[in-house]
């Protein structure tokens, strides 16, 4: 493709609201165009990308015995009311009306659709197992949309849906959309890991989320470096640290501690380390009494060890808190403690109060823990002597570096990611709640079995410039760069013999099957250079006429430091073994 035909618009300096580097470097290279909060134009180079994404996408699709369809953007409330959804979902769900007055959403997911048109179309055990896939616009009403194409509100996503009739054959369908998913991620060039990951708002038992590794990503994630274990920290399990607890050694003791109600400065002020403190946190849950006669609320303590952090997945998921929980208000917190927070403990409470205390607190002694008193904390504190042995224990915490790993095969490492894709198993969450039902081999009515499978196209380009960058701008991957090779001739609207070797590497180039620009904007080449490095095409080609008199070309990759003479004769076959796999 000739550039005087196409449309390039980059800029020297990026937009002020501009956070993240991608958002930056994309708005700067003219890959998207802001229209408002957390919605962009994709623009023509842009677009090159996506559909790049795209193609990889339904290749491993199709190859994985997935179907394409198209489910509509705007979906009727009737669906989403079936599942409950249409109200649990919130602020983010964008509810519309028509002329009406017939409420409709706009999509932020298809599960809905999809499981309406099993229902209808897959009545007997034959036509199953069956995938279903399809790429479409998505809205999500973010309460605060930032990070350019990262968190927007509008988006483009791939999400599968698969139907089998028993857990077996749907464990079967996961497994070849999770193999699928590592095919895709694998052919785009990204440096990812597949994470188990905690099922959230859609729901089901069997969860795997795909990170694209970045220093600047959202989420962490724990993995072990001498086995295959890896995980969001939020489902990381925090396994026991002590096989047993050390025997008391201290007696108790109330310390004053004027004006220290953080563990961190509790232990600066008595010189001990952070891990002998114990943090408390204070939720409530209330309950609907009968008959609509009031609401019964209980404070919950939960003990963690000072330099540890809540996990609220993990707490979110405990007997008595599923159903909802919040933090107690200070209120609350003083007529069960008699005390204001930052000195709360667990010795001497009401059994009114719920105690629940997480492994590692469990298998501590001569703790340091609150005394429910201002300005006072107790020292040497040890369970079974000084307060009940813990009646509910739980892993309530985030894992931190060094902790052994789950599987028992190393220690627990650390690194940000940028989800890209997600697989769940749901099992018959959305088939229950719809009716979508087949008739067996017997001829009985039986749920279907669901997994559901998404990749984030458009957040694929932010996450791919997060990983793959520099401090000219981006470097894209070959398999999803808008052009696998730019021709960049020096003067090409000067010199005949300039223009002519650049238009025929053009054409033998386009004849290979290559996806290559050729520059022909007359462009000065520190400008038309650094237009083409800041958009991140791997491979450069510059024509100049000095050394076309020594039948000479420039070859130039992306990372390379500097440029290579190459005979011009010889630079198609330079940039095809450039360009194979």
């Amino acid at each position: 493709m000739k550039v005087s035909q196409f449309f390039i618009s980059t800029l020297k300096e990026a937009p002020a609201d501009a956070e993240v580097i991608s958002h930056k470097l994309m708005l700067r290279a003219g890959f998207i165009k802001r229209l408002s909060a957390g919605i962009y134009t994709y623009m023509p180079i842009g677009l090159r990308v996506i559909r790049k994404v795209e193609g990889i996408i339904r290749e491993e699709m199709a190859r994985a015995g997935a179907v394409e369809l198209l489910m509509p953007l705007v979906q009727p409330a009737e669906l989403w009311q079936e599942t409950g959804r249409f109200d649990k979902m919130g602020a983010e769900l964008l509810r519309v009306k028509d002329r009406h007055d017939r409420d409709f959403v706009i999509q932020p997911t298809s599960e809905e659709v999809i499981t309406d048109i099993a229902r209808q179309e897959l009545r007997s055990y034959r036509a199953l197992p069956k995938c279903f896939f399809h790429i479409q616009t998505k809205f999500r009403d973010e309460r605060r949309p930032r990070f350019g194409v990262m968190r927007g509100r509008e988006f483009t996503m791939k999400d599968a849906y698969s139907f089998d009739r028993d857990v077996e054959s749907a464990a079967k369908s996961y497994d070849a959309m999770y193999a699928a998913y590592v095919r895709v991620f694998e052919r785009m060039g990204l440096t990812f890991r597949a994470v188990a990951a905690d099922t959230g708002a859609i729901g089901g038992d069997r969860s795997h989320e795909f990170q694209v590794i970045a220093d600047t990503g959202e989420d962490a994630i724990a993995y072990c470096a001498t086995s295959s274990y890896a995980a969001n920290v939020e489902l990381a399990e925090a396994v026991l640290l002590n096989d047993q607890r050390p025997a008391a050694s201290q007696p108790l003791v109330k310390t004053p501690t004027p004006r220290k109600s953080t563990c961190e400065d509790v232990a600066a002020f008595l010189g001990v380390p952070l891990q002998s403190t114990v943090k408390s946190l204070v939720l409530a849950t209330d309950e609907a009494l009968p008959g609509d006669t009031g609401t019964k609320t209980t404070v919950w303590l939960l003990l963690i060890r000072g330099d540890h952090a809540l996990n609220e997945v993990k707490v979110g998921k405990l007997p008595g808190l599923k159903a909802g929980h919040r933090f107690a208000t200070a209120a609350e917190i003083a007529e069960h403690f008699g005390c204001k927070p930052g000195y709360l403990g667990p010795v001497g409470l009401s059994s009114q109060v719920k105690v629940i205390v997480d492994r590692t607190v469990a298998a501590m002694s001569d703790f340091i823990c609150g005394a429910n008193e201002e300005d006072c904390h107790l020292t040497g504190v040890n369970w079974g002597r000084d307060l009940p042995e813990p009646h509910q224990v739980a892993d309530i915490r985030n894992v931190v570096v060094g902790d052994p790993s789950p599987d028992g095969q190393g220690e627990l490492s650390i690194q940000r990611g940028i989800e890209v894709g997600h697989v769940f198993y749901l099992g018959t969450k959305y088939s229950a709640a719809m009716k979508a039902t087949f008739l067996d081999e017997s001829g009985k009515p039986k749920l279907m079995e669901m997994g559901c499978y998404g990749i984030g196209v458009t957040r694929i380009l932010g996450a791919a410039v997060e990983q793959c960058h520099d401090g000219r701008g981006m470097i894209w991957p070959v398999a999803i760069a808008p052009f696998a090779v730019v021709i960049c001739p020096v003067g090409y609207d000067r010199f005949p013999q300039v223009k002519a070797a650049a238009d025929e590497l053009h054409r033998s180039l386009l004849e290979a099957g290559v996806d290559v620009a050729l520059d022909d904007r007359g462009e000065r080449p520190g400008a038309m250079f650094a237009d083409w490095e800041l958009i991140g095409v791997p491979h450069r080609v510059a024509i100049g006429e000095r050394s076309l008199k020594d039948n000479l070309v420039e070859y130039q990759g992306r990372q390379d430091q500097q440029s290579t003479p190459v005979p011009i004769d010889q630079i198609r076959g330079w940039l095809m073994e450039k360009l194979t796999p």
